[in-house]
């Protein structure tokens, strides 16, 4: 409770430093989404959009993409513990939701299982947008689910107004005692702009709201396991740190901007006991960056627009348990893009591009054994390794051609896409894999009147199975399963269906959105039932065991809405007070029957935001229904109750520098939550009850 109170007393006094007039404030201009193939107005957008910046971001800014973003409407985070968050969007993640920066993949191995933290950290980011429907195709084939296009200065594509600026920011959180400073340098002269960065984040084993462990859940998935240690209060070996540091440069003209940046991110992060006390389990993360950036005004007649990104990345990390070097996984991706804007005919507008994307994975598990040579100290002993193939080395490569056409005929635009993708596999030994899924989308946004807007948009997402859905073979330390893949993979198609309604008047704004997606040959990891050995045979005797999880496919269908109204409720001298209430909802079922694994639950609750001149504050209440359907030999989780708070006040500090503080209250019921979306449920609720402060300064 003193968490809550300190919290309290400084939301309290934020809210008494101003009286000024609200009437005074600056009107914001209307939001252009970078990321969407024509970069439209968020209000003239035809699919669902959301954007994360200024105030708003630093507000939600969390330790990872899908913590950052998991109390937008439809989306989640798949946590496994503090150090992993990747998002999930309208119950898809992995290969189904791709993560960008500045508009390029993250290329790491985040998609490839659910213990891989993403390496693109939002710490730095200036504006995060997130994208569903037909522009998704843009960015990859796969996407049904969304992109996350995380976007930074880090090659800047302006010109600067100064020699020196930036922003200085140190963060506090109490549920881990972390600790995280952030630093950012940019500017230029002349034609020539930089931008350095980094940041450094520390923090100690998590706090939790009850017993870390839920024994008669873990007995569902495994009636074997022996749990010896269940901690309260305190989630173990999830203390971590993560360092990183970029530097870019670029010529900035009168015809565009052509630029080049470097990154280097570490992160060491511990995945969750399972309370055998048999087995620790952490991961090192290191990965190296390199990209290129460029855009051409007006180079040729029929062109408005070229734009151009080339990227290497040269990821790995290495699972330890026990101390001993577990598993490895390393993956050397190149990825380009060019991407032309054609100027208007007449009321069509458009945009056409080529992508290429040529991967080198692969994946290792180590097995130890000691030879005792003899004596009374075992003298002799000797330590052999076994190195085995959890996924082989691949060749991976795709080359795509994509379009999107927009018309605008009166108060209806129109917009089509389509994107045809040629992906190979090639396996080091053994046979290779071809596939060219083609998508295509179709969407219409109709103005009926100013307060009145109605969205339809169709779309045909076809993706190729990836490397490790199909060669896996192997147990793996991090999710304490064996993972098996299947060669006879096909293609996995999704039609989706997406209505959208947006009203604005002064007493009300309302979004709605409805979808339905029916997922053919939908690719999933399937839980059997069946224990074999680190060798994937089955068990004998005393020996260790694991489930067997395998990938496997189904027609599937996928239904659900976000809504939000949005209620002014004062808009006085005093402040203005918004009330927003909000809901979101996705249910998975397989066509012959049985659920779809891991599915977010109904989430309703209520916001309420309180402005005044420089002060912003919130309080948010959300309840999460129980989820029912959690798949075979999976188990079920119980629903919560979320009450969050935040507060941040900025104030001209000197010249031109801008000084803002603010405050969160995290879980403030102090619930022991369960996230259905996460693989390490079971063993890993989400934070506990946490106060973060922090201050940033920008000159």
């Amino acid at each position: 409770m003193i968490e809550s109170r300190a919290l309290a007393a400084a939301v309290l006094a934020c809210l008494a430093l101003h009286s000024a007039k609200a009437a005074e404030q600056a009107t914001e201009l209307e939001t252009v989404v970078v990321t969407a193939p024509l970069r439209d107005k968020v209000s003239d957008s035809a699919m669902p959009v959301t954007v994360l910046k200024g105030e708003e971001l630093q507000l939600k800014m969390g330790r990872s993409i899908g913590e950052t973003l998991k109390l937008e409407q439809g989306m989640s985070s798949q946590s496994f513990g503090p150090g992993v968050g990747t998002p999930v969007i309208r119950g898809q993640t992995g290969p189904r939701v791709r993560v960008l920066a500045n508009g390029i993949g993250a290329n790491d191995a985040s998609a490839i299982s659910p213990d891989h933290a993403t390496s693109i950290e939002p710490t730095l980011a200036e504006r995060i947008e997130v994208l569903r429907g037909p522009a998704t195709l843009l960015y990859g084939s796969g996407a049904i689910g969304g992109v996350v296009n995380v976007i930074d200065n880090r090659i800047p594509g302006f010109r600067p107004d100064k020699l020196l600026g930036g922003a200085v920011e140190q963060r506090y959180d109490s549920v881990a005692d972390e600790k995280t400073t952030a630093l950012k340098f940019e500017g230029g002269k002349d034609q020539f702009a930089y931008h350095l960065d980094g940041f450094y984040r520390e923090r100690n084993n998590m706090d939790i709201g009850g017993r870390a462990i839920d024994v008669d859940a873990v007995r569902v998935s495994d009636p074997t396991l022996d749990v010896v240690n269940n901690p309260q209060g305190v989630l173990p070996n999830t203390w971590g740190h993560t360092i990183s540091g970029s530097a870019g440069l670029s010529w900035v003209g009168d015809p565009g901007f052509a630029g080049a940046s470097y990154n280097r991110l570490e992160n060491n992060y511990g995945v969750p006991d399972d309370g055998t006390g048999k087995e620790t389990v952490r991961i090192d993360l290191r990965q190296n960056k390199y990209d290129f950036k460029s855009e051409l005004n007006d180079p040729f007649p029929f062109a408005k627009l070229i734009r151009s990104r080339l990227g290497y990345t040269d990821y790995q990390h290495t699972e330890i348990a026990n101390g001993e070097k577990g598993a490895f996984f390393s993956n050397e991706t190149f990825e380009g893009r060019l991407e032309l804007t054609h100027q208007d005919i007449g009321p069509v507008r458009g945009v056409v591009g080529f992508q290429a994307q040529s991967s080198d994975f692969f994946g290792e598990h180590y097995h130890h054994h000691k030879d005792e040579g003899g004596g009374e100290d075992h003298a002799g002993e000797e330590e052999h390794v076994e190195v085995e193939v959890l996924v082989p080395r691949s060749l991976i490569q795709s080359f795509s051609v994509f379009g999107v056409e927009s018309l605008d005929l009166g108060p209806v635009t129109y917009q089509l896409g389509l994107r045809v993708e040629q992906t190979s596999i090639d396996p080091k030994s053994g046979p290779s894999f071809d596939y060219t899924p083609v998508s295509a989308s179709a969407s219409a946004s109709w103005k009926i009147d100013d307060s009145n807007r109605l969205n339809l948009a169709i779309t045909r997402s076809s993706r190729a199975p990836q490397v490790q859905e199909l060669l896996s073979n192997g147990f793996h330390h991090a999710t304490r399963s064996f993972e098996r893949g299947d060669t006879s993979l096909t293609e996995e198609t999704s039609y989706n269906l997406d209505l959208g309604y947006r009203f604005n008047a002064s007493w009300m704004r309302a979004e709605v959105d409805l979808f339905h997606n029916w997922a053919n040959h939908y690719i999933y990891l399937r839980r059997t039932g069946e224990f074999v050995n680190e060798h994937g045979e089955p068990c004998l005797g005393n020996e260790e065991c694991a489930p067997l999880v395998v990938s496997s496919q189904g027609d599937a269908t996928f239904k659900g809405y976000e809504a939000k109204l949005i209620f002014p409720l004062m808009e006085t001298s005093y402040g203005l007070l918004d009330m927003t209430l909000f809901s979101d909802y996705t249910r998975g079922e397989f066509a012959q029957g049985g659920d779809v694994p891991r599915m977010p639950p109904l989430r309703y609750g209520v916001q309420f935001d309180y402005t005044l001149d420089e002060l912003s504050s919130y309080v948010r209440y959300t309840r999460a229904d129980s989820q029912p359907y959690a798949g075979d030999f999976e188990s079920k989780t119980d629903g919560y109750n979320l009450l969050n708070v935040g507060v941040d006040y900025q104030v001209q500090a000197y010249q031109d520098a801008k000084l803002m503080v603010f405050a969160k209250g995290n879980n403030l019921l102090n619930e022991n939550i369960r996230n259905s979306t996460s693989y390490l449920r079971n063993f890993a609720p989400e934070p506990g009850r946490g106060a973060e402060v922090g201050i940033r300064i920008t000159y």
